[in-house]
């Protein structure tokens, strides 16, 4: 049997309107579907056929396909606003995608799919988006305008915002503003992380060969040793933050990977470094690679090596528009309950191509609490045992409904 509400005493739940704590036990049932059937990137075939199958039996107009898997839902209220020149349009966007990790709970609703996981909550975020459907299509008088439920592919990579928006997903009607959420198992059940400016930060790749000369272990005269030349470049690398950056700013440069050689006695002829950039500040975006460029040229031309980088920019970093952001605030504290309440500066250097919609209009991503540790749901994003206390699917339902409900007061 579900546990609807494993942890009622964790949050208040008279905060949540009946109608959506009634829809509780579903929006479970959906999540735990989704759960076991985690698809990849580009490859939500049958998380898209679901979605469509529940929107075609609210009635609610959707179209599909959009990016290979996408899905945009519009659902037209019915609230008169005759002071309004052209009706206010506001999406709610939710990805559906899941990652390459071999789940290891051991729940009914585990993962069916060998290799893939939903260890980041976007099943959760799917099921939060299609229970803010169904009540909308339920409530049109609410509201005046049109709201439009964006289900986007491949967040995890290789980007499906960026996409969707090509193919036109933020016009036909033009959408005005823009709101998602992401369950956030470093906050507490019960807790929000909202706040104006950077919330997440850009993210960025790079990976660089350097080409030496290789040769005899015991004759090193006669090479131009890559690992030598690499080892040079990833302790230089560090300076970029520390000595480039202004110290106020937040900044990463992170080598996660270096690779070279195959003997012990084999000075190598070529070594590979990659690794990974984050900043919130988006004029760091030409200072960081332009500064990373100039070490390793300088460092391969004092050794007499060369090299080749590939540095590509990902994500943009995800930034929420002042006025949107007081809005999803404002809602916040009339659901969360103190002392927990709103976390202002929560903020982390991971990543979301959220931040290609907040480019194209206002908007505001926010972090939704979902950690329950007495329950033993506290593992991190993209760990094995990743999972959540599904209370807050309905918390979830009922920030969003009431976004929409204040966006067209």
């Amino acid at each position: 049997m579900i546990s609807i509400f494993p942890s009622a005493t964790a949050v208040d739940l008279s905060r949540i309107r009946l109608e959506i704590r009634s829809l509780q036990p579903r929006l479970v049932e959906w999540r735990r579907k989704l759960h076991q059937r985690p698809e990849l990137g580009f490859k939500e075939n049958l998380t898209a056929e679901f979605i469509s199958q529940k929107l075609s039996e609210w009635g609610i107009t959707h179209q599909t396909g959009i990016a290979k898997t996408g899905i945009v839902a519009t659902i037209e209220g019915k609230k008169q606003d005759s002071s309004l020149q052209k009706p206010k349009v506001l999406a709610i966007r939710a990805d559906m995608d899941a990652l390459p990790i071999q789940e290891e709970n051991d729940v009914p609703y585990r993962s069916q799919h060998d290799g893939m996981m939903h260890a980041c909550g976007h099943d959760g975020h799917t099921a939060i988006a299609l229970g803010t459907a169904y009540y909308l299509s339920q409530h049109r008088e609410a509201f005046s305008g049109s709201v439009k439920i964006i289900f986007q592919p491949a967040e995890e990579g290789p980007g499906g915002a960026k996409p969707m928006i090509e193919a036109g997903v933020l016009t036909n009607p033009d959408v005005d503003a823009i709101i998602g959420l992401h369950l956030w198992n470093n906050l507490p059940l019960g807790t929000l992380g909202i706040r104006t400016g950077a919330l997440m930060a850009a993210t960025e790749s790079f990976i660089c060969k350097i080409y030496g000369k290789g040769g005899h272990g015991a004759i090193p005269h006669q090479t131009v040793d890559s690992i030598v030349v690499g080892a040079q470049i990833v302790n230089a690398l560090q300076t970029i933050v520390s000595r480039n950056v202004n110290p106020i700013e937040s900044a990463v440069v992170t080598v996660g990977r270096f690779q070279a050689g195959k003997a012990v006695n084999v000075i190598a002829d070529t070594a590979e470094i990659g690794g990974t950039v984050r900043y919130f500040n988006p004029e760091l975006g030409k200072l960081i690679p332009q500064r990373i460029e100039q070490i390793i040229a300088g460092i391969c031309a004092s050794h007499g090596a060369k090299y080749e980088l590939d540095y590509k920019g990902l994500y943009p970093p995800v930034i929420n528009n002042a006025d949107i952001a007081e809005l999803v605030r404002s809602v916040g504290l009339d659901i969360v309950e103190t002392p927990l309440g709103i976390v202002p500066e929560c903020q982390t250097m991971g990543g979301e191509d959220m931040s290609f919609f907040l480019q194209a209009v206002p908007g505001c991503y926010f972090f939704l609490g979902s950690a329950n540790p007495e329950l033993g749901l506290a593992y991190p994003h993209h760990h094995p045992r990743f999972d959540f206390d599904e209370t807050v699917l309905g918390m979830g339902v009922e920030m969003f409904v009431r976004c929409v409900e204040k966006f067209y007061a």
